[in-house]
């Protein structure tokens, strides 16, 4: 410790601001980063298996793959509804609800969580397209197929997509419905519908490998965890209170705002 110009100044370690819970920087921040992290480890993994063609993760996907594929083949009703599912919750329709919503924050006056939501859309799609190139793993190739997709396969850009934006949605939302158990509930089960059901309808229509399916949602987590993360960063910063975000949301005060055009 020393004194200077009259203020006292505390040298401390990284470490120790790391573990400061009133620092900007300081534990929240880093328990969210491990968070990420540890989410990461397990997708690390299954892409190691992948890249590594390991036999029991093959036949896995492999036996998966057949259930699937032959139940779709002998209920062309289940795969016109997937095939639907599988467009309506696609990546394309899903960006254009995120830019929907991002347009929506801006006029309410919430720009931060605006930029916030198309880092997390961008950041995410951006590393799907790249790990794809990297890993270069082909596509199931079936008889008969009962749809057909082109480019790589792993990881699932529909299940890391609907991830990512089920993801957004949620924690977007969750503060007009903070004070209601049944609110709560019912964006949680939409959430994870879309996200669950978006995932298997890839399968089912036979053009992803479960492996690839799961290594996008886990992948859509961790980046929905690390851009949280930041945003909770910049409010800690600007002295805002801390949240919940899995009950809160991201921004809790964006149920008290209102649309710019309607402020007293």
């Amino acid at each position: 410790m020393e004194t200077t110009t009259g203020a006292t100044v505390t040298h401390r370690s990284w470490r120790s601001r790391r573990l400061d819970p009133e620092h900007s920087l300081g534990l929240r921040l880093t328990l969210t980063v491990l968070a990420a992290f540890l989410v990461l480890v397990p997708f690390a993994l299954l892409a190691l298996l992948v890249l590594g063609a390991w036999p029991p993760l093959l036949r896995l996907d492999a036996s998966i793959t057949d259930a699937f594929h032959g139940y779709a083949q002998a209920h062309p009703a289940w795969a016109g509804v997937m095939t639907v599912w599988t467009h309506v919750f696609g990546p394309g329709p899903l960006r254009v609800a995120a830019v929907v919503v991002v347009v929506w924050l801006v006029r309410r006056g919430a720009p931060r969580l605006a930029v916030w939501v198309v880092v997390t859309m961008v950041a995410g799609g951006l590393l799907g397209a790249l790990l794809k190139l990297l890993v270069g793993r082909d596509r199931p190739d079936l008889l008969d197929p009962v749809a057909r997709a082109a480019g790589y396969s792993f990881p699932s850009g529909h299940a890391l997509n609907a991830t990512l934006a089920a993801g957004v949605l949620l924690l977007v939302f969750l503060p007009f419905v903070r004070d209601s158990r049944r609110g709560r509930v019912a964006l949680w089960t939409a959430a994870l519908l879309v996200t669950v059901v978006t995932g298997l309808s890839r399968i089912t229509l036979g053009v992803h490998w479960t492996s690839d399916v799961v290594g996008g949602w886990v992948l859509g987590v961790a980046v929905v965890a690390a851009t949280s993360a930041a945003f909770a960063t910049w409010r800690g910063g600007s002295g805002r209170p801390s949240t919940r975000p899995l009950r809160e949301g991201v921004e809790p005060e964006l149920a008290d705002r209102r649309p710019e055009g309607g402020r007293a």
